[in-house]
């Protein structure tokens, strides 16, 4: 008897985890932080200077925007929704996953093209790795969301 309330309680848990999502003001505050933080990295680049940090806080501020678009309810939540939700995750894992393992390969290829004499083998860093995983599901969710 103890252990069925215990796998109860844990799969409560579970699915609370699950279901989790922010209040739809969050989107509108994702939206706001991540345009914010992609013109202060535009503008960081165009009136130059070294400023690693502006460019650090600018980078996890995209992040942390689309982060709250992504994580944040819709007007109209329904089951379809959810579905819609968890096929746009899968989608941007499998995707983020072939993007991590080609883009070095290819970046590699092009580089040595252009400048064979220093061409050096890079990996990607979680920033961009971070920020296409969320583009490509936030972009397939709205997607998905259109043509159902």
């Amino acid at each position: 008897m103890k252990t069925e309330k215990f796998i109860e309680r844990e799969r409560k848990s579970f699915n609370k985890m699950l279901n989790f999502r922010l209040p739809y003001l969050f989107k509108i505050v994702g939206v706001i932080v991540f345009i914010i933080a992609l013109l202060l990295l535009i503008f960081r680049s165009q009136f130059g200077g070294e400023l690693l940090m502006l460019k650090n806080i600018a980078r996890q501020g995209i992040v942390i925007g689309l982060l709250f678009i992504s994580l944040s309810r819709d007007k109209e939540e329904d089951e379809m929704t959810i579905h819609l939700r968890a096929r746009s995750y899968a989608f941007a894992f499998v995707v983020g996953v072939l993007y991590a393992l080609t883009m070095p390969y290819v970046e590699y290829g092009v580089a040595n093209v252009i400048k064979p004499e220093s061409t050096a083998f890079k990996n990607l860093g979680e920033f961009q790795l971070l920020s296409f995983m969320l583009l490509v599901q936030v972009m397939f969710y709205n997607v998905l969301k259109r043509f159902r």
